[in-house]
């Protein structure tokens, strides 16, 4: 068997679907397709059955999986035995971040980083999956959390306070006329939907938004009051705290990298320079800014 059919197998059983697969891997829709196709009629087996709610494993997939993951694990292996003793600073580096922190605060850091490397190709690329690291997809995640997976290795760079941000003008308004806040739904992520949930109770939400920026400009045009980072809302002039951070919303920012990267130059290299950067803003983060 082809490594490169059951790369595609696992991409595919990975995310239960042919689009989701092939942007996974880069390639091409009818690619991930042919290529399935083949190494089914190849093991003579149908390998998925192909449901409304995705592509499930049939007893024959459920089988190939297990010898897949470990042809995948010996591959990368290989990989690490490469990459993991690269002390030169040259190449690609790949970042996965959080999107509100990527496109705000981290950005001059990242920028400067590119700086003081040049021969370092930098790849920041968004998203909020651990198992970008274990598949070898990334080389470093920035991720907020106060339970990082025990199977990475980590550094906690600083606490990121929180607490619930309306524009100036909204909050003005509601106060003159003592009424209560509207509350923006959320489903941004796990923790400002928790928080949503037990701060307004069971009010009713007119507005919703997946996106942690989509909820700032949601804010900024008055739609109401919802939580957002600090280093986020401290920083928007039209922007204003409906009340003091609660130690409860703190999270940790976290560098993770895989336990076979710990040795690469170029990643040891940025873990410093963002250690050292991020310390320097250290206030920002934990919603200290003067005047905030």
């Amino acid at each position: 068997m082809n490594w490169d059919d059951l790369r595609i197998f696992l991409a595919v059983a990975r995310v239960g679907s042919i689009s989701g697969a092939a942007r996974q891997l880069e390639v091409q829709h009818s690619t991930v397709s042919r290529r399935l196709r083949k190494l089914e009629e190849t093991l003579g087996a149908r390998l998925f059955d192909r449901k409304t709610a995705g592509y499930e494993l049939t007893l024959a997939g459920e089988n190939l999986l297990q010898s897949a993951r470990r042809m995948e694990t010996e591959v990368l292996h290989v990989d690490s035995a490469v990459l993991g003793e690269d002390a030169q600073l040259v190449g690609p580096l790949r970042v996965t971040a959080i999107n509100n922190m990527a496109s705000t605060v981290l950005m001059p850091i990242f920028s400067r980083f590119s700086q003081a490397y040049p021969d370092i190709e930098l790849h920041i690329e968004v998203s909020n999956l651990d198992s970008s690291l274990s598949q070898r997809e990334a080389d470093v995640a920035l991720r907020l959390t106060n339970t990082p997976t025990d199977t990475l290795v980590g550094k906690r760079l600083v606490t990121v306070a929180s607490t619930i941000y309306g524009s100036r003008e909204y909050l003005r308004q509601m106060r003159e006329q003592n009424r209560p806040p509207k509350w923006i739904g959320v489903n941004c992520c796990g923790f400002h939907k928790s928080w949503t949930r037990h701060a307004c109770e069971d009010q009713q939400h007119h507005f919703y938004s997946d996106d942690t920026l989509l909820t700032l400009s949601a804010i900024r045009n008055g739609l109401g009051i919802s939580f957002l980072p600090c280093f986020m809302g401290d920083a928007d002039p039209k922007l204003e705290r409906y009340c003091d951070p609660d130690p409860a919303h703190d999270l940790g920012l976290w560098l993770l990298l895989h336990p076979d990267m710990k040795r690469t130059a170029r990643v040891l290299a940025f873990r410093q320079h963002m250690a050292e950067a991020i310390q320097s803003e250290k206030d920002v983060f934990e919603g200290c800014v003067a005047g905030a």
